[in-house]
């Protein structure tokens, strides 16, 4: 199933932000408190809560970030 092209920037933001809050969640528990016997678990739900802070935080500044990219380079 392929999702319309209109919605390309929600695609955008949520595969974009799952990826960063599975990749930060999992570096930040690791480092804070290593290698725990219930890490996926606590990683799943660092990754759940964290999500839905991401995912709108990402799909509202891609633009803006785009932009200024578009501003600084030539």
């Amino acid at each position: 199933m392929r999702v319309p092209a209109r919605f390309a920037p929600l695609v955008f933001g949520a595969l974009l932000s799952a990826v960063m809050v599975c990749i930060v969640s999992a570096f930040v528990l690791l480092t804070t408190q290593g290698l725990q016997p219930d890490f996926p678990a606590q990683w799943l739900k660092s990754c759940a809560l964290t999500w839905p802070v991401a995912f709108p935080t990402v799909t509202v500044l891609a633009p803006l970030v785009r932009r200024a990219v578009g501003r600084l380079t030539a």
